[in-house]
C-alpha cells in the first residue's frame, strides 16, 4: 500500500498572534520595578528616612494594587474569548483518526459500487492524503495512474485526434459522468488545450487499445465554476480507454475552413 500525500492548496493562516505571561514575576517586573529611590530636599529639614521609607511602602502598595487589578483585567479578557489562543495550538495528528477517516471513505465507496482497487482520500482539512496499492506510480507534477491494459501502437502527438471512453469518479468513487452513459465515445484533437491538463497529461502517453485509471490532483483538474461538477478541493478518477488515433488535416473551400480527420 503507498501513501500519497498532498499538500494543501489553501493553508489557514492564525488570526491572531499572541504569547500569554506564563508566570506572575515575569510579568511583574515587565511593569513596575520594586526599588525606589528617595532624597530628601535641602528645604526640606524635616525629611527623614522614616519618611521616605513610608512613602516607599506607600508606593509599592499602591504598585502592587494595580498590578493586581491588571492582572485580574487580563484574567477576564482571556477566559471571556478562549477561541483566540486556539488559533496558536498545533493539531495532534491522531492515528487512529487517519484510520477512522480511511474506514470511513471506504465503506462510501462500497456503497457507491466504486471498481476494483480504487484508491481511497484520508482528507483532514485542507490535507488529503492518497491510499492506494503497489501498482500505482505518481508523477513529480503530482499526476497518479495505474496501467491495466498497455495498448499497441504509437501514443497520441500534438494536431491528432483521439477516439476514448471513460467513466468519471469523484472521491466518494460515485461516478459523475460516463461516455458509456451517453453512447457514444469521445474525440479530442490534442494540444488544443481542450482537455483538463491532467487528464491531457495521463491520456499523451498511452496508446491504442491501452486501458489506464488516472488520479488527477486539484492543481492539475478543471476550472473552478458554477457550471462545472467538479471541486477544486477534491481529486477526480478517470478510467480511460484509448481506441484510437487519427491524423488531422485543415481543410480550405472557398470562405470556409475545418479540419479534417481521417
Amino acid at each position: 500500500m503507498i501513501i500519497f500525500s498532498s499538500p494543501s492548496s489553501l493553508q489557514s493562516k492564525p488570526l491572531f498572534s499572541y504569547n500569554v505571561p506564563s508566570y506572575c514575576p515575569t510579568l511583574k517586573h515587565s511593569f513596575f520595578s520594586r526599588k525606589q529611590i528617595s532624597c530628601c530636599h535641602p528645604s526640606k529639614p524635616s525629611c527623614s528616612l522614616e519618611q521616605n521609607s513610608e512613602q516607599n511602602d506607600s508606593k509599592v502598595l499602591s504598585e502592587e494594587k494595580t498590578l493586581r487589578r491588571m492582572m485580574l483585567v487580563m484574567f477576564v479578557t482571556s477566559s471571556s474569548f478562549p477561541t483566540l489562543y486556539s488559533y496558536g495550538k498545533t493539531k495532534t495528528k491522531n492515528p487512529y483518526d487517519e484510520r477512522r477517516l480511511l474506514e470511513q471513505n471506504k465503506r462510501i465507496q462500497r456503497e457507491n459500487n466504486a471498481p476494483d482497487d480504487f484508491p481511497s482520500f484520508i482528507r483532514e482539512g485542507f490535507e488529503v492524503k492518497v491510499v492506494a496499492s503497489d501498482n500505482y506510480i505518481k508523477r513529480d507534477s503530482g499526476l497518479i495512474y495505474r496501467d491495466f491494459e498497455v495498448g499497441k501502437g504509437d501514443c497520441p502527438k500534438d494536431g491528432q485526434q483521439i477516439i476514448f471512453q471513460y467513466i468519471g469518479y469523484n472521491e466518494s468513487g460515485r461516478r459523475i459522468d460516463s461516455t458509456y452513459l451517453q453512447g457514444a465515445p469521445a474525440k479530442i484533437r490534442m494540444g488544443t488545450k481542450a482537455l483538463v491538463p491532467g487528464f491531457e497529461e495521463g491520456i499523451r502517453d498511452m496508446k491504442p487499445g491501452g486501458k489506464r485509471r488516472i488520479i488527477i490532483p486539484p492543481e492539475l483538474g478543471p476550472p473552478v465554476g458554477p457550471s462545472t461538477f467538479f471541486s477544486a478541493k477534491q481529486f477526480e478518477v478517470f478510467d480511460v480507454e484509448l481506441l484510437s488515433i487519427k491524423d488531422c488535416q485543415r481543410r480550405t473551400i472557398g470562405f470556409y475552413s475545418d479540419v479534417v480527420c481521417d
